[in-house]
């Protein structure tokens, strides 16, 4: 049965072909022991593209002393690997640099799981190749079933070997062609006896061990099963995109719980192969609650390698903090939906879970619909317990002193009031100072404090006094008491005060949070972005971190001067490079290039890598913790989409200006081309005129129709200037050059002109005496008053009055212009200033002199409008801010 494809599965697959298709595609040889051909038939394939004019070279080939495999290198292009000098041996190593250089259509990479030399760009040669795909080159490469990171302790408990360099999971999900090596045991052990695997020493040595025919049995099927289930998943998704109906459905959701544990590594594995095998999603939770003994920085860096290890594996990682930790668990798992539920079996004594109670007992019988798997390390494994450190070592000597001076103090009070109060009245007075001592101590100094405060309240108070001995048996009682008493309400008090410590820790990462969130909204410049991300990282975490943003050419670059104390240099900027060309964390606390001084985040928007954050941890630490790490990831992530949004409104505009700017060539186009017929028909009439010698024209008429073409000209010049102007404005072409100016001379300067056009025309001017200089452009602010008074000229018929006032205000000069025509219709005031609008009456004119007007009066700080005079007709009224005091002018001495 068909049903109708999924839209957005199918779109998403398009998506990832797509993405696929730019990069580069890896085939990998998947053998299930060492000797069974992999390199070998990655040589004859490669031979084989090579005869069909395919540009093919070998990375790194490991022939291991086979002549055969030697013999399939002849004639082929080899990359010289790299030589690195550690620990007083040289290394040879893959040169990824030399490969991206020579950018081959197929490179050969033998021994993918390798562990490459401490100092190189990534930890792991997988890393390598992702690189390299990534880089659009193609990558043949071979591994051994043994080297899966799921399967790795399944690997130790069928062959006694706990296999070290191991790859995740990923590396063969991402893989676009899986060709299985597979020869017979029987086959592999003769090899292996003919020193085709391992020189003789070592031969023998494999054959008492890994290669005993009933280990590589079980490994063939390991291998066979892991290929099929890859089918297996290829043919599920091909089903879900195609809309065909689920046969098996996926509905478990599984969950396993991990800490600093080593045994912790075995339940992500094997949450992962029954995720996989379920086709279910996973959660790897850990769990902050109260704890008798704080973790080491030693188990908070196992604990963050566990967490990274099931992401790297494909979980979804979360951490929960509360009282109780089997309640935690529970709530969470209820809460996601969990179905199956892995737990670590206990490895502490029995007696402990009796006293404290057991955690795994507490689940499993809260657990209701929830299947519990109870899981152990392997008997092999070593297994490091959560550090302790001696109580005397965990305990400042201040507390001690805190906790001694509580009970000397209590025991001073106590001798006051000894002979007005009973015994039991004493006895709280020492409870009070084991309360105290909880709240501001650790719990070796609150159980010291309980035994001194019972053994003062027996030598001091209880008869005989002065001695330890204890003349009534029912004091004894009293003291177990008390003891107890004084225990549980010193554990419940340490207990409310961590939970309000880690409670104040994450309200400080969510308040910060939330601060960075605020500025960021608030800013719309990038260099602040960046600046308010800094400073918030660098406030929260102690630590000092920097933000790289990418050039036209992608290249990383310093937004902005201000930040001059990130130690960076070539080698730390291509760190950062190599992180926004990959979208991938490097640095330290990662596996790629973890000898980097700092920790490189990608800032991902939703449409691409805008930049990169590193973070330099504080003098204090060294490193950060899991939850430091989260942290800053979601600062990263609110810095990246903070600018993009920067980015994406500077594009807008950028656009908008283009739009606007195309709007205003079409406009200006239809509208110029139809304004200019008038003055063009004109003087074309009067030209033409003048040149027919078959018309004979008096003085007067001659002198008539020059000055026609003289006035249009001029008009037709006005009009072309006013378009210049407003591209020019639109385009910020147009820079303001203040300079103190008498307003008074530009007034007149301007009305020298209109000296023609005004002979028919009341003009009145008002100015006020002593009129002070005042900032602006000279050349623009004449433009503007040439536009008015045009504007007032060409709207009012003849003999009707202009009038001109300036006035003078504490910081500001208003400058109005009015006439006396029939004034502006109601509901025009503001939209006489938008570009092409013109009045009923306007005598020519393209309707551009205006929207000039405030353009440059907007460019100078100022304001401009437009309302009806209450004597009759428009007044346009202007102002120019007046900052700062004039220059002094010497007088001319004499």
């Amino acid at each position: 049965m068909k049903l109708r494809p999924n839209p957005d599965l199918l779109l998403a697959q398009i998506q990832k072909e797509e993405k696929r298709n730019m990069e580069g595609k890896l085939k990998i040889f998947f053998g299930s022991a060492p000797g069974v051909g992999k390199t070998y038939a990655m040589l004859k394939a490669a031979r084989q593209k090579s005869l069909e004019g395919i540009d093919v070279v070998a990375g790194l080939i490991e022939t291991h002393g086979r002549s055969e495999t030697a013999l399939l290198l002849e004639d082929m292009e080899i990359i010289k690997p790299s030589s690195i000098h550690y620990k007083g041996t040289t290394l040879l190593e893959f040169d990824i640099d030399a490969v991206l250089r020579r950018k081959p259509f197929i490179v050969l990479v033998d021994e993918l799981a390798h562990t490459n030399a401490e100092g190189l760009r990534h930890k792991k040669r997988w890393q390598d190749v992702f690189e390299l795909l990534s880089s659009g080159i193609n990558v043949y490469t071979t591994v051994n079933v043994q080297h899966l990171e799921s399967l790795n302790d399944v690997i130790a408990q069928i062959t006694g070997i706990v296999v070290k360099e191991t790859i995740p999971d990923s590396v063969i999900d991402r893989a676009d062609e899986i060709e299985i090596i597979d020869i017979p045991p029987e086959e592999l052990l003769l090899r292996l006896k003919e020193g085709k695997v391992y020189v003789d020493k070592l031969a023998e040595q494999a054959r008492k061990s890994f290669f005993r025919k009933g280990n590589l049995l079980a490994l063939r099927e390991l291998t066979l099963r892991k290929t099929a289930q890859r089918v297996d998943e290829q043919m599920q998704t091909y089903r879900r995109i195609k809309g065909v109906k689920e046969i098996w459905p996926a509905t478990d959701r599984i969950m396993v719980c991990v800490g600093a544990n080593p045994r912790s590594i075995r339940l992500i594995r094997a949450a992962k192969r029954m995720a996989d095998s379920l086709r279910a999603d996973w959660i790897a939770v850990n769990v902050e609650a109260p704890t008798t003994v704080k973790p080491s920085k030693e188990d908070l860096k196992k604990l963050a390698q566990h967490i990274r290890l099931a992401e790297s594996l494909g979980a979804e990682t979360a951490t929960l903090s509360g009282h109780k930790a089997s309640e935690e668990i529970l709530n969470y798992a209820r809460a996601r939906n969990i179905t199956k539920l892995i737990v670590g079996k206990p490895t502490h004594p029995r007696w402990k879970d009796k006293i404290f109670g057991s955690l795994l007992d507490e689940i499993v019988r809260g657990s209701g619909n929830i299947d519990i798997y109870v899981i152990t390390g392997e008997a092999g494994e070593t297994v490091q317990n959560i550090e302790q450190k001696p109580i005397l070592q965990r305990s400042k000597k201040r507390d001690w002193l805190f906790g001694l001076g509580s009970v000397i103090i209590c025991t001073l009070f106590a001798s006051l009031i000894f002979h007005n109060v009973t015994i039991v009245d004493i006895a709280m007075i020492y409870i009070v100072a084991i309360v105290i001592t909880a709240s501001f101590t650790n719990k070796a100094t609150s159980i010291l404090v309980s035994f001194l405060s019972i053994a003062a309240f027996d030598f001091f108070f209880v008869p005989p006094y002065f001695t330890f001995a204890v003349g009534d048996a029912k004091y004894i009682l009293t003291f177990i008491v008390m003891f107890i008493v004084a225990f549980v309400i010193s554990r419940l008090t340490l207990r409310v005060r961590e939970q309000a410590n880690a409670a104040r820790s994450r309200e400080k990462r969510t308040s910060a949070l939330y601060k960075l969130s605020r500025e960021l909204s608030r800013e719309r410049k990038i260099e602040k972005l960046c600046a308010a991300t800094i400073k918030n990282i660098n406030d929260l975490f102690s630590s000092q971190a920097f933000i790289f943003l990418p050039d036209k050419n992608k290249s990383l670059m310093m937004p902005f001067e201000s930040v001059t104390t990130f130690p960076f240099d070539a080698r730390e900027l291509s760190v950062a490079q190599w992180t926004f060309d990959h979208n991938k964390p490097s640095g330290i606390m990662t596996d790629t290039l973890p000898g980097s001084k700092a920790l490189y985040i990608p800032l991902i928007a939703s449409s691409r890598t805008v930049g990169v954050v590193g973070i330099i941890p504080g003098v204090s630490v060294d490193t950060f913790n899991h939850e430091q790490i989260i942290a800053l990831e979601g600062f990263a992530n609110q810095a990246a989409m903070a600018i993009e949004r920067a980015i994406i409104a500077k594009e807008a505009h950028v656009a908008f200006i283009k739009a606007e700017t195309e709007i205003l060539r079409s406009t200006m186009l239809s509208s110029v081309s139809h304004d200019l017929r008038t003055p063009l028909a004109a003087i074309t009439g009067a030209a033409t005129t003048l040149l027919e010698k078959e018309i004979m024209l008096d003085e007067l008429s001659r002198k008539e129709l020059i000055l026609t073409i003289f006035e249009e000209a001029e008009h037709l010049s006005h009009m072309i200037r006013n378009v210049l102007d407003m591209t020019r404005l639109e385009s910020d072409a147009i820079k303001i050059k203040k300079e103190w100016q008498s307003i008074e001379e530009i007034i007149g300067v301007v009305l020298n002109r209109f000296t023609e056009k005004l002979k028919n025309r009341p003009l009145k001017i008002n100015l006020p005496q002593n009129l002070p200089l005042i900032p602006f452009d000279p050349l623009l602010i004449e433009q503007v008053f040439m536009n008015l008074i045009d504007n007032a000229i060409k709207h009012t018929p003849d003999m009707t009055a202009i009038e001109i006032s300036v006035i003078i205000e504490k910081k500001s000069a208003i400058i109005e212009v009015s006439d006396r025509g029939q004034g502006l219709p109601k509901g025009y005031e503001e939209k006489t200033f938008e570009k092409f609008v013109r009045g009923s009456a306007s005598k020519g004119g393209i309707g551009l002199g205006l929207s000039i007007c405030r353009s440059i009066i907007k460019a100078h700080g100022g304001n401009i409008w437009a309302n009806n005079s209450s004597d009759g007709g428009a007044k346009f009224t202007f102002t120019l801010p007046v900052e700062g005091e004039p220059p002094i002018i010497e007088q001319e001495k004499t």
